[in-house]
């Protein structure tokens, strides 16, 4: 039976816990995962093959490719010292690859010998782990090369050429393969400013501080502009917070406004205040929080 994409999501999912519970026993230490967001490949494969005898390819042969509409994910640590590829094929196999450098180096083209199952291999020791479809390695040996490799921002990959060999639990018998990854040029990363405007209001209705400014971006993100707002007045201190979302596109700058209601009994009034203002979105290509932040003196008029 041909499970559906969303199905064969969630299947693979509850196999990758049971199979990492699985492999967990008897380890010990915290699983360094990879913090950046993986991103579609445009164009690439992964095909594998594996001797008799060996538990991850089953002695069989496996091929997967853009082309041939499988899916493939890939994504790089935060420091570029790890990658991680997976692959979700039409066929509905799934399989993961990855591939470390020794810690505290960049992944660089060279021939890494001596791996040893990623992210349980030792500080001073290259990691590598090829698993899927219900099967992984509780301990492995292994060795890989970069050929080619080109990080952008934020854990973006853009190139990858690599073979690797594998072995399971000590054994002889081995799995061998490779990958090749080709991206297009990586997206800016998100860029916002934030502006807030020397002068609000103090209402004398209700005590609240009305503020206002703009903010700007260099890609079409919703952004929450934040912040708070102290005022001293006659030995009193007034405090109020304030919260807006705004719609931003590129190319001119986005007016927000904003009110502060006082936490007390006591309003806010005319005179200076001190704005602590925050804008916060999140970008659209690397799945990531932007923050910028601006510390302001504003003068309150009444209103």
């Amino acid at each position: 039976m041909r499970l559906s994409a969303p199905k064969r999501v969630l299947a693979r999912a509850t196999a990758v816990l049971v199979l990492t519970l699985g492999m967990a026993t008897g380890t010990t230490g915290l699983v360094s995962g990879t913090d950046a967001h993986a991103l579609p490949v445009t164009e690439g494969s992964l095909s594998f093959s594996g001797d008799e005898g060996d538990w991850i390819s089953q002695g069989q042969s496996y091929a997967y490719s853009t082309a041939s509409e499988d899916r493939l994910d890939i994504s790089a640590d935060n420091a570029n010292n790890s990658v991680r590829l997976w692959v979700d094929a039409a066929n509905g196999d799934w399989w993961s690859l990855d591939l470390a450098a020794p810690s505290g180096n960049t992944l660089a083209p060279g021939t890494y010998t001596g791996a040893t199952r990623h992210p349980f291999n030792e500080p001073t020791e290259p990691g590598l782990d090829i698993s899927g479809n219900g099967r992984g390695c509780n301990t492995l040996t292994g060795e890989f090369t970069i050929s080619e490799v080109e990080f952008g921002p934020q854990g973006y990959v853009k190139k990858l050429d690599a073979t690797f060999v594998q072995h399971c639990e000590g054994g002889t018998a081995a799995a061998r393969g490779e990958v090749h990854i080709d991206n297009p040029t990586p997206p800016a990363e998100l860029d916002l400013g934030l502006a807030v405007a020397v002068e609000g209001t103090a209402s004398t209705l209700n005590g609240e501080a009305t503020l206002h400014g703009t903010v700007s971006c260099n890609k079409p993100v919703q952004v929450d502009v934040s912040g708070d707002v102290t005022q001293v007045k006659k030995q009193k201190l007034i405090r109020g917070s304030f919260t807006t979302p705004v719609s931003c596109t590129p190319g001119s700058p986005a007016a927000w406004t904003a009110t502060a209601v006082p936490t007390g009994d006591v309003p806010f009034q005319r005179g200076d205040v001190e704005v602590e203002a925050r804008a916060t979105a999140t970008d659209p290509d690397y799945a990531q929080p932007v923050t910028v932040s601006e510390t302001v003196a504003v003068h309150l008029k009444r209103a």
